[in-house]
């Protein structure tokens, strides 16, 4: 939704992000802080948001730290005392500093994914997690509006976010059996907030490893800081050149998770959600429900069917995910862009535990990550997956979901493939009469889904179906689909 009194600035599924110097900046930054204050000072008693105070981090783009410090003299200045990151800081250790610590709330600056001329930011609820859809309205509906300022500034405290979130991270997972594994990784933090944090766990527990893209560069050179093809190229090289058992990606601010199997072949996050869930359910037996996103694989939907377990689907966003984990026991939740949770160790998307947590499903069973994908493909039916980003115009953009909102079960709408029923979740998406379908065992849906972006001159095709190559024909047909004048 955008703001008509400060049209600089928009909120989408995880917060506000914008181009710096362009719509993003220090004006921007502070109207966005002085919101979040307000919004605290509404909500909680003033007396309870100047004692439990906001923490503040910030990842490895350009000015984050100054815009942090934007941030912080913002809130000091209405009376809320500020922790405030040491360094380059992970979102999820951000998160985690907010629920440890009692904070009223979190604000994390970061762009996530987005290329190096953008930067964002998050906001995080008191439980350490993507404020929910509720605390967003709230927060949007207070900027611009007269922020009160304290005669004497509250503290701006300097805080070691990290060396906490890391001794949670190697609690949660079985080290030992990493250990003893005997594995070797390669390990890609993009430049980004990951930097060397599990190249430091496998260092201590002697693992062998390679590292790249570890330092800290904010122009993210050659790539995008999101852990899919062809970013993530690079390290599907590196596990080929040094014999790894897998590739294990971070992104820009480390709440995400990419990999290659051992051949060096790009494991979408589709099929990471998948291994981990299996491993889940079947190895620990942890209770409760899982959530997914409307553009996720379905392959989770036989998994849960499997071991009896509900699994509930909302719209894209990990702030929806942290609305089910709020109400209810969730065993885990996630998106399709790898951003993956568990309730049981914080109601927030973590890369780094994630990756930590495929070399401890390696381990558990004695497979490679290309071993461990093949057997889910084998056993729950082949489930290929794509994406393509159009950017393009938002006159383009609404006219093409207009258009795809216009169609009906029963049309042939792509690559000659009857329309079978259609849902709005979140975009328009078609489940699809896919005659391939019948000459594969037990083979996935097939479906493809337009969404528009509410923040970007954006489009996003999702498509999932039996095999790469229907994937690929439905892909093209959407994209000419989207592009018609």
């Amino acid at each position: 939704m955008k703001c008509m009194s400060h049209p600089g600035i928009r909120f989408g599924t995880d917060g506000w992000r914008g181009v710096i110097a362009d719509d993003f900046t220090f004006e921007n930054v502070r109207i966005a802080a002085a919101a979040v204050a307000s919004y605290l000072l509404e909500t909680n008693d003033a007396r309870e948001a100047a004692t439990r105070g906001v923490c503040i981090g910030y990842d490895s783009r350009f000015l984050s730290a100054q815009f942090a410090s934007a941030c912080a003299e913002v809130l000091s200045g209405a009376g809320i005392p500020v922790a405030l990151g040491h360094t380059v800081t992970p979102t999820p250790a951000l998160s985690m500093a907010v629920r440890d610590r009692g904070a009223a709330g979190g604000i994390m600056i970061t762009s996530s994914h987005n290329p190096f001329q953008w930067n964002g930011v998050k906001y995080k609820g008191w439980f350490g997690g993507s404020g929910t859809p509720a605390m967003i309205a709230s927060i949007e509906a207070k900027l611009g509006a007269p922020l009160p300022v304290t005669s004497k500034p509250a503290k701006i405290e300097t805080v070691d976010f990290i060396a906490p979130y890391m001794k949670s991270v190697e609690e949660f997972v079985d080290l030992d059996a990493i250990a003893r594994s005997g594995r070797k990784f390669a390990i890609d933090s993009m430049y980004g907030a990951g930097q060397t944090l599990i190249a430091d766990v496998l260092t201590r527990i002697g693992v062998a490893h390679e590292l790249i893209r570890g330092a800290i560069d904010p122009l993210f050179p050659g790539i995008n800081p999101e852990p899919i093809e062809p970013n993530i190229r690079a390290l599907g090289e590196c596990v080929v050149a040094h014999g790894s058992d897998a590739g294990l990606c971070t992104d820009g601010d480390a709440d995400r998770i990419g990999a290659t199997d051992e051949h060096g072949v790009f494991v979408d996050p589709h099929k990471i959600f998948s291994v981990l869930l299996n491993w889940v359910l079947k190895r620990k037996g942890w209770p409760g429900d899982v959530t997914r996103a409307f553009n996720t694989t379905k392959m989770l939907d036989r998994i849960c069917a499997k071991y009896g377990r509900k699994i509930h689907e909302h719209g894209i966003g990990f702030k929806y995910v942290v609305d089910y984990m709020l109400k209810q026991q969730i065993v885990m939740g996630g998106e399709e862009s790898g951003g993956i949770g568990f309730q049981r160790h914080l109601p927030e998307r973590d890369g780094i535990l994630n990756a930590l947590l495929l070399a401890n499903v390696m381990a558990d069973e004695g497979k490679t990550l290309g071993e461990l994908v093949a057997d889910l493909q084998a056993e729950f039916g082949e489930h290929q997956y794509g994406r393509i980003d159009l950017h393009i115009s938002d006159e383009i953009k609404s006219r093409a979901i207009d258009r795809a909102r216009a169609l009906k079960a029963g049309d042939p709408a792509f690559a000659g493939m009857k329309i079978e029923r259609v849902e709005t979740l979140d975009g328009v998406k078609f489940y699809l009469k896919n005659p391939e379908a019948r000459t594969r065992p037990n083979a996935a849906e097939t479906w493809l889904l337009l969404r528009a972006s509410g923040t970007e001159p954006l489009m996003r095709i999702y498509c999932e179906s039996c095999s790469k190559e229907s994937v690929a024909r439905l892909l093209e047909a959407a994209r000419g689909f989207a592009l018609e004048s």
